[in-house]
């Protein structure tokens, strides 16, 4: 049997959402097995002196929970 877990995660990029994305994905990749999901769930930006510092992107992430209910 298998459940699905949701969390949530933040991705950070000076550049662009995208790589804010790509960032949140590289974390997952180093943090979990099994993600299944990703939902864009907000979008902002850090603003100094009038310009744009960094991009972030606000995530929640699915995985299958199978490993941890076997331990």
């Amino acid at each position: 049997m298998a459940l699905i877990k949701v969390k949530e995660i933040i991705g950070t990029s000076p550049d662009s959402f995208e790589d804010a994305i790509k960032d949140a994905i590289s974390q997952l990749s180093e943090l979990r097995e099994n993600v299944t999901g990703l939902d864009i769930i907000g979008a902002t930006v850090e603003v100094n002196d009038g310009k744009i510092v960094e991009y972030k992107v606000n995530a929640k992430y699915a995985y299958r929970w199978e490993k941890e209910l076997n331990k």
